[in-house]
């Protein structure tokens, strides 16, 4: 089988884009917009609709593989690339996938991916979003080749040895953070409720006041609503780094604070993602080295997950060198082609630490049932439930995927029929 075309055409992603540095800076709400001027380069606007670029491989057969090009609800933040831009993705794929693409066989997806992942425009790198999008397409492709699933081919080409189950779901509130909790209580979502802590006076609160409150709320809702007392769920807060902010970057004064959220969340275990923003990579590193030192000395039950400034591999592998975090968001449009997300995923957990197949609200999706058979064929932690915040549409893409694509794997195994392929390639 081959490829004998490569068609793209700008869509609707399942979220919007938004300047982090702006709402920060104590943007207001107006009613969803937000008033105020951007601050990141690239926005024309504090809250912009979000855009993708979907990617289809015609195959020799009439099979049409599928991936589309995302970026994150935070652009250009934290370290992350520039704001995507739809008609410089749609150039860099007719220019440069286009001609590499057409008329290759579709013998596997790990060889073809990592080649496509390498080109350059210009000397640099293609757009991370596109090599996100185009990479999905090939492994989509090596699946329709080989009849399989591709958490399936996945599996086969990395070794994985990962039984191919359903990973636990992390689903989001946004900002209708009660109401979108009561959603996930309901259908018992394994790892809850984000949160959306993006702004100290109004989410966070002075000394910390709102989010305690908050986690205090939580414990309760779950206590006297749930449907069984052996549901517990994970509690994972993501805090954008206010927690920093509002304590002036005293590690000591975090990790009390940190220890108070954990009292309140008790008996459920507690994440916090990005308490606290350093501005680079290696001061990134240095702070969480030290904050998961004294949580630990502390005895203090909260585990640190490291979000911005961990944005490629290569970021990747220094906070894990370091023991920088206890769980590493694999955020993986920021990684470009998806072959660096499942090595990705495979290195963090090769060493111990707690894999997160994560992502953004603002993917599509496609993108997101991508990223389910990723983490399935990776033994992910945890994968995020998205695109989008309505909670019950993220929850179904990811969701289901994972149950059919479990189900296929089953069968296979069942019958008879489990996978065959030589290593650098499926047959």
């Amino acid at each position: 089988m081959k490829i004998i075309d490569v068609l793209c055409v700008p869509v609707r992603t399942g979220f919007y884009r938004d300047d982090q540095a702006a709402i920060r800076a104590d943007a207001t709400h107006d009613g969803f917009l937000y008033e105020g001027r951007p601050l990141t380069p690239g926005f024309s606007a504090i809250r912009e609709p979000g855009t993708a670029v979907s990617v289809m491989l015609i195959l020799s057969d009439g099979q049409v593989a599928l991936g589309d090009c995302a970026e994150v609800q935070y652009a250009g933040a934290g370290g992350r690339a520039p704001v995507f831009g739809v008609d410089e993705a749609l150039a860099q794929i007719r220019q440069h996938i286009a001609p590499t693409l057409i008329g290759r066989p579709v013998t596997g997806f790990r060889e073809l991916a990592e080649e496509t992942d390498s080109l350059r425009a210009d000397g640099q790198p293609l757009a991370a979003a596109v090599r996100y999008g185009v990479t999905q397409a090939l492994l989509h492709a090596a699946a329709l080749a080989a009849g399989l699933t591709m958490a399936e081919v996945v599996q086969h080409e990395y070794d994985t040895d990962v039984p191919l189950l359903p990973v636990p779901l992390y689903a989001q509130t946004g900002d209708d953070r009660y109401t979108n909790v009561d959603k996930m209580i309901l259908k018992e979502v394994d790892v809850l409720p984000h949160g959306l802590i993006n702004q100290v006076d109004t989410k966070l609160g002075a000394g910390g006041g709102l989010l305690k409150n908050y986690v205090r709320w939580l414990r309760e809702r779950i206590l006297t609503t749930r449907a069984r007392p052996e549901y517990a769920p994970r509690l994972h807060l993501d805090t954008y780094g206010t927690i920093g902010i509002e304590f002036d970057q005293d590690l000591d004064r975090i990790a009390r604070y940190l220890d108070e959220l954990a009292v309140q969340a008790s008996p459920f275990k507690l994440r916090i993602e990005h308490p606290i923003d350093a501005g680079s990579r290696d001061g990134q590193v240095n702070v969480y080295t030290e904050l998961r030192r004294m949580l630990a000395a502390r005895g203090i039950p909260v585990d640190l997950v490291v979000d911005e400034w961990c944005n490629t591999r290569e970021d990747i592998e220094a906070f894990v060198s370091a023991g920088a975090a206890d769980v590493i968001h694999v955020k993986t449009p920021d990684l470009g082609g998806i072959n660096n997300t499942i090595e990705a995923l495979l290195y963090v957990r090769r060493h111990g630490l707690a894999a997160y197949c994560g992502g953004t609200c603002n993917e599509t999706d496609i993108s997101a049932r991508v990223s389910a058979h990723i983490a399935m064929a990776c033994g992910a932690d945890q994968v995020l439930a998205k695109p989008g915040m309505g909670v019950d549409e993220g929850l179904m893409i990811v969701g289901n995927e994972m149950a059919r694509t479990a189900a296929l794997a089953r069968s296979r195994a069942a019958s008879g029929r489990a996978l065959s392929g030589a290593g650098d390639g499926v047959r």
